[in-house]
């Protein structure tokens, strides 16, 4: 144990890009610099800094792993300066193994290493397909002071068989601070979820512990960083900002015999703010790191196009967006008025676009070909396609990333036409249900997030939020003409998708039998859409992809009916007339 009374933490809040090592190593490097100017004795950065994460497949190629190890090494020999030591996360191959590791870089050599033990295998996690389970190993020694350090999944105790309890070896092997780097992807209320668990691990060791989570948006995945120190006692020590980048310099004291930190705290956007921050957050980052100049998206008039457009104007800025309307017969006055005031309001550019002579020459073409036939939705689709099209052509010429609209409420019943309206790179607003799309228009009307590019007050329109929904592919058309109303479809919907409840139970929970039965149907066989859907946001407990893995080709149907009970009489166990052992 260390003699000193003070120990100086730099806290790394890094926004890496996966496989830019250089990059990455180069944020690092600056962070470093930034610590050794306040005096601090270790600078922390997340989990996988110099990958970035998740890396997913692409830490099983050999050259990558080399790669980030030299990277960390070239950081190792840069510490015989005598500045502060680094804790910087990196893949680490040893043993002929892959590991998820955390370095301890000091005096110009990598003084230790230690492996995630715990590998998350669920939602969005798949870390036991890529990594090998480290063995669980006391703490480094850091100027003197033993520190702990679990990664991530370390500190989150998993119900399962082959959980290691990391923080009790810990503290039983003489740990004095807990120091947790972590990879930690923002969903609403996850702040108060992070804090309990780790007030969990504080009070089984009676342990101080820093949660330094990474910040930035990696395709689906948004990290929301909102750091903090727990201390001994479980009181908040610190809280650093979420949706932004944060090196901020902590000092703990030893005051009899315990070690304690006090620093900044700062208030974190909660519900729909935190909802509508990760949107904006997670669109500049997808455009940004895949190097497109900026972002185009039909606009309608509709209240989807317009909060998309609030989200790109204020992730980019609205010389960066540019919105198109493509009117054709059934696009009302009152849509072209709503959005020219749109783009007013926000700044971005827009054009208008008409359609009928694409539309008709479509119709015909396929004179022929439908001839006898009664008009349907086909007619409405070919609308929704030459939209599609006309857009993915000028996204094309000007290398400007398209923009897809549709919320979660569409995506989930297929009220969506493939190559039409989800022609598009990213789609921000994938993961809101339609009843949050409108709660977050009225949000952004008298708030923005911290960083935001786009103008205060009033940016969308109210006419547009209050106005029915309607794709306007038909005369007098609204969506509620083939949905229930949005409030009804999002409570059914969120029972179906986040919960994954039995229609008996939801329809027990006051819901008509045939609506639930209806909107089951309808989100099961939209699933072949969504598996042609663009990338979007997660701000859900599980979303379309990452979280829910449907398979396309499936004749299960739940028919609302009470859930048959097991048998376990029909199941031969130890005991019952038989000497085999049987494992469930």
């Amino acid at each position: 144990m260390t003699n000193s009374t003070r120990f100086t933490i730099t806290l790394a809040q890094l926004n890496p890009t996966v496989g830019d090592i250089t990059g990455n190593a180069e944020k690092a490097r600056k962070a470093r610099a930034q610590a050794a100017a306040d005096g601090a004795d270790v600078v922390v950065l997340p989990e996988l800094f110099i990958a970035g994460y998740p890396p997913e497949d692409l830490v099983l190629k050999p050259a990558f792993q080399a790669t980030c190890r030299a990277a960390v090494e070239e950081l190792a020999r840069e510490t015989a300066d005598g500045g502060p030591a680094m804790l910087v996360g990196s893949p680490w191959v040893e043993g002929g193994k892959l590991y998820n590791a955390c370095a301890l870089l000091d005096g110009g050599r990598i003084a230790a290493i230690r492996f995630k033990v715990n590998l998350p295998n669920y939602g969005v996690f798949d870390e036991k397909r890529v990594f090998s389970r480290g063995s669980v190993s006391g703490p480094v020694t850091i100027r003197g002071l033993r520190i702990g350090v679990p990664i991530c999944e370390d500190t989150w105790m998993e119900e399962s068989a082959d959980y290691e309890d990391v923080v009790e070896t810990l503290a039983e092997t003489g740990a004095e601070i807990l120091i947790v780097p972590n990879g930690s992807p923002y969903a609403r209320g996850k702040n108060d979820l992070r804090l309990n668990v780790q007030v969990a691990r504080v009070t089984e060791s009676h342990l101080p512990l820093v949660y330094l989570n990474q910040v930035g948006g990696q395709d689906e995945l948004v990290f929301d960083g909102a750091s903090f120190v727990l201390n001994g006692d479980r009181s908040l020590g610190v809280q650093l900002p979420s949706f932004v980048e944060n090196i901020t310099t902590i000092t703990f004291e030893k005051t009899d015999g315990a070690w304690r930190c006090n620093g900044p705290i700062a208030k974190l956007p909660e519900g729909d703010e935190g909802d509508y921050a990760a949107c904006v957050l997670g669109l500049r980052d997808y455009v940004n790191k895949n190097g497109f100049p900026g972002v185009l998206m039909g606009i309608s008039g509709g209240i989807d196009s317009a909060l998309c457009a609030a989200i790109a104007v204020d992730a980019l800025g609205a010389d960066r967006v540019r919105g198109i309307m493509l009117p054709f017969r059934y696009t009302a006055q009152v849509s072209l008025d709503d959005a020219d005031k749109l783009a007013k309001a926000l700044g971005f550019r827009y054009e208008i676009l008409p359609i009928a002579e694409a539309v008709n020459g479509f119709e015909n073409i396929l004179a022929d070909t439908f001839k006898g036939l009664e008009r349907d939705i086909t007619e409405e689709n070919l609308q929704a396609r030459t939209r599609g099209t006309l857009l993915m052509a000028v996204s094309n010429k000007t290398g400007a990333m398209v923009v897809t609209t549709g919320n979660k409420s569409e995506m989930s019943v297929g009220y969506a036409t493939l190559y039409g309206d989800m022609n598009g790179g990213f789609n921000p607003i994938k993961d809101l249900y339609k009843t949050q799309v409108f709660r977050i228009s009225t949000l952004r009307n008298s708030w923005k997030p911290e960083g935001a590019m786009g103008p205060d007050g009033e940016v969308i329109p109210n006419n547009i939020i209050i106005r029915p929904p309607t794709a306007e592919l038909r005369e007098n058309q609204t969506d509620q003409d083939s949905l229930p109303p949005y409030d009804i479809l999002d409570a059914i919907l969120e029972r179906l998708v986040e919960r994954e409840q039995p229609l008996s139970e939801i329809v027990a929970d006051g819901f008509e039998k045939d609506v639930v039965t209806r909107i089951d149907r309808l989100l099961n066989i939209a699933e072949y859409k969504r598996r042609q859907a663009a990338p979007g946001v997660k701000v859900t407990r599980k979303n379309f992809g990452r979280d829910r893995r449907y398979p396309i080709t499936n004749r299960f149907r739940d028919l609302a009916q009470p859930l048959p009970k097991p048998d376990e009489d029909l199941v031969t166990r130890p005991g019952k007339g038989t000497s085999e052992a049987f494992e469930p």
